[in-house]
Formats: structure tokens, C-alpha cells, sequence
């Protein structure tokens, strides 16, 4: 079981479409979500967090939001996992100036740092294990961390089942393309009560890590503040489950259908 980290599924809900921007803002600084991760169904393989805080970068003002991913348990003594993602992104058309990689994945390590400029539509990365810099040519860029915030800025009310979309996300030196499946609503059982939720399925490469193409599932709440609620994958050992435990500092309620 390789790189058991819920923030490489969740960067991959992210698109890039026409729809127009809502008026509602979905995300705030001071934003806090944990989520739970078990392996095939029962056993804990650790947590996730995402965090959100309003600063300052080189005099712009941005949103940082950091994610981090580790396991615990009877996992951890087989696979230890310790990562950290940052991004810097302006609050409104969520485009990334600065992304930061930091990870541990049962020893294989990166320690990675990209700055987009957007004159030169280029990439500069940083890697500090190979002390290698390149410049990289890119085309309106989105990182791991914040293509999943671009996602929830969009308005998806207009999606119908069925629909295909196209994406792409710059990870390590490259774009990557990814294709969305938009599989219609769903209400989900939660700790927090029932949940209306829009349901995706990215299409994700098939071989080491997961079992096939459509190995993963992701419902997002259908309310204002498109936070992703719960994931499954499919591995190719086992399968990996992330629900949503704990949350703080909302931008709008958390809407719990009352029976």
C-alpha cells in the first residue's frame, strides 16, 4: 500500500470549467477539516487535515492552506506516512503562486517547492533531495491543494449526470490530465446526521496503486460550502476509506436534513 494520503484524491475532484462564479463564498480563512481514513472498511490507516488562513505573500494578499496526512496504528508499523502540502492561492480565482511538498511515504521522500509566474507562464521548481531547479513551461496552472479549492468555488448546480469533465493539474514537473464523472446526488448517513451530497468519480490510472480506472468515489456536501464528506478507493491491496470527522470555521452552515 503506497502514498495512504487522502490529499492526492481529493486534488484530483478538481476541474476547470466555464461555470460561473458563485456569489456565495465557500471558503474562508480559518477553515479546519480532519477526516478519518481506514483500510478495507475497518482498520484505521490514519488522518488527514486541511487548513485555511488568510496572509500575506510578497505583498499580495492570499489564501494558505495546508494539508497534512499521516497514519497511525497497526498501519504505521508496516508503512509510516508523514506529509505536508501548501499552497498559496489569491482568494477569489484561486490561482496558485507558491505550492510546497513535503513528504514521507515508508522513506521515499520529496521535498518540492514551485513558483508559478504568470508573465512568463512558467514554473520554477525547487527540488532540495535531487538539488535540482528547473523551469518548467505551464499554461493557467493549478497544484494538488488548490485545485481542490477552485472545485468548490465553481458553481455545479448546472452538472448533469452523466457529464465528463476534463481536467488538468501540475504535479512534481508536468501536467497531468484528469477526466471527471459527475454521478448525480446522494444522501449519506454521517456522524453529523443525513447529508445531501454530489457524487463524482475521477477517472485515475490503473497498475501499482489503484485497482482500475473508476477505482474512486467522492461525495461532496450539496450545500454552500462544497466540502468533500467522504471518499473510496479501491486499491490494488485492499481498499482505502476517508470520511469526514471533525470540522471548524465553515464559511456557511453545514446543512443536516431534519427528518
Amino acid at each position: 500500500m503506497k502514498k495512504i494520503t487522502v490529499l492526492v484524491f481529493l486534488a484530483c475532484l478538481v476541474f476547470r470549467q466555464g461555470f460561473a462564479q458563485e456569489k456565495i463564498t465557500p471558503f474562508k480563512g480559518g477553515e479546519w477539516l480532519r477526516y478519518r481514513m481506514s483500510y478495507s472498511g475497518f482498520l484505521r490507516a490514519g488522518t488527514a487535515v486541511l487548513e485555511l488562513k488568510d496572509e500575506q505573500l510578497k505583498n499580495k494578499k492570499v489564501i494558505h492552506a495546508i494539508g497534512k496526512g499521516w497514519t497511525s496504528g497497526m498501519i504505521s508499523w508496516f508503512f509510516k506516512v508523514n506529509d505536508t502540502y501548501e499552497s498559496y492561492f489569491t482568494p477569489t480565482e484561486v490561482r496558485p503562486y507558491l505550492f510546497k511538498r513535503d513528504i514521507d511515504e515508508g522513506g521515499y521522500k520529496k521535498k518540492r517547492h514551485v513558483t508559478f509566474n504568470y508573465e512568463n507562464n512558467t514554473a520554477y521548481v525547487q527540488d532540495f533531495i535531487k538539488q535540482k531547479d528547473s523551469v518548467i513551461s505551464v499554461r493557467n496552472p493549478q497544484d494538488m491543494i488548490s485545485t481542490f479549492y477552485f472545485l468548490r468555488s465553481q458553481n455545479t448546480t448546472n452538472l448533469k449526470t452523466g457529464d465528463e469533465i476534463n481536467v488538468s493539474m501540475f504535479f512534481d514537473d508536468k501536467s497531468y490530465p484528469f477526466k471527471l464523472k459527475f454521478l448525480g446526488y446522494e444522501t449519506l448517513k454521517t456522524k453529523f446526521g443525513k447529508v445531501k451530497t454530489q457524487k463524482f468519480r475521477p477517472l485515475v490510472q490503473a497498475g501499482r496503486v489503484f485497482k482500475a480506472q473508476e477505482s474512486v468515489t467522492v461525495w461532496i456536501t450539496a450545500d454552500d460550502n462544497k466540502i468533500p464528506i467522504k471518499m473510496k478507493a479501491s486499491l490494488a491491496v485492499g481498499s482505502l476509506r476517508a470520511e469526514l470527522e471533525a470540522y471548524k470555521g465553515l464559511a456557511n452552515p453545514f446543512e443536516i436534513i431534519v427528518d
